[in-house]
């Protein structure tokens, strides 16, 4: 494990805090300054400061995140927090991002590894998306946003799209680029009302009411685990229905 993900499992910074500390030639690793290149193997002792140092039991974290709520550690306008709202024992960060007015499946971890494959666009995690727009979808353009709609930064991947009412859709996505949906939704003409994710690589909000959050299973993390390892080697393209 590189040291900058084992100091963040310690629970003593983020990464990116860690990477500071390390620069600092505040870390040693069996007794020598460590860099930031330096990995971790079991076994080895880790030091901050001088203080031994070990990896905290890893947890994870299903959030039905409700509207007005940040997706971040701390902000600075003093907004509440993911993290806050959750307010776990561990130090558990987002697996990705819902803007402030999204609600929905959010995944919180401190199991670096695992969120990085998660967010990897290799592994293909389905996103499902309930949408509420302005005006009534058309067929076309719920084609379009099956086939993919062409972005300021490329064109989307296929996606799964299926009706639910005259302005309402479910969206299932693959990718995470901001404000993916909203982005996608304005292409076809039709602007964002309300955004909820109803599901993330495959868990459910089934009995979770907005604001509360539980911890996942052992099977719901195998399954995770399963997601972030097998990359499907081809997608079917999107669907309209």
């Amino acid at each position: 494990m590189r040291l900058n993900a084992y100091l963040a499992r310690a629970g003593v910074a983020s990464r990116r805090g860690a990477e500071d500390l390390i620069r600092e030639g505040r870390v040693r690793v069996n007794g020598e300054v460590a860099g930031l290149a330096t990995f971790v193997d079991a076994g080895d002792r880790v030091e901050l400061d001088g203080r031994a140092l070990a990896p905290e039991p890893l947890a994870y974290v299903l959030l039905h995140k409700p509207a007005g709520v940040v997706t971040t550690a701390r902000d600075p306008h003093g907004r509440p927090t993911v993290v806050g709202l959750v307010g776990h024992e561990r130090r558990v960060v987002p697996v990705g991002r819902l803007d402030a007015d999204t609600t929905g499946a959010l995944l919180l971890t401190n199991d670096g590894a695992l969120a990085h494959r998660l967010m990897h666009p290799r592994y293909e995690v389905d996103k499902v998306y309930e949408v509420e727009v302005e005006g009534d979808l058309s067929d076309e353009a719920l084609r379009r946003l099956a086939a993919g709609v062409e972005l300021g930064d490329g064109r989307t991947a296929p996606a799964r799209v299926r009706r639910l009412g005259p302005s309402r859709l479910e969206l299932t996505l693959h990718e995470g680029r901001k404000h993916q949906v909203k982005r996608m939704c304005e292409g076809v003409g039709h602007p964002v009302r309300r955004l909820h994710r109803r599901a993330y690589a495959g868990l459910t909000l089934e009995g979770l009411a907005p604001g509360r959050w539980r911890e996942l299973s052992r099977d719901e993390v195998d399954a995770l685990r399963a997601v972030a390892t097998a990359r499907s080697p081809t997608r079917a393209r999107g669907r309209s229905l």
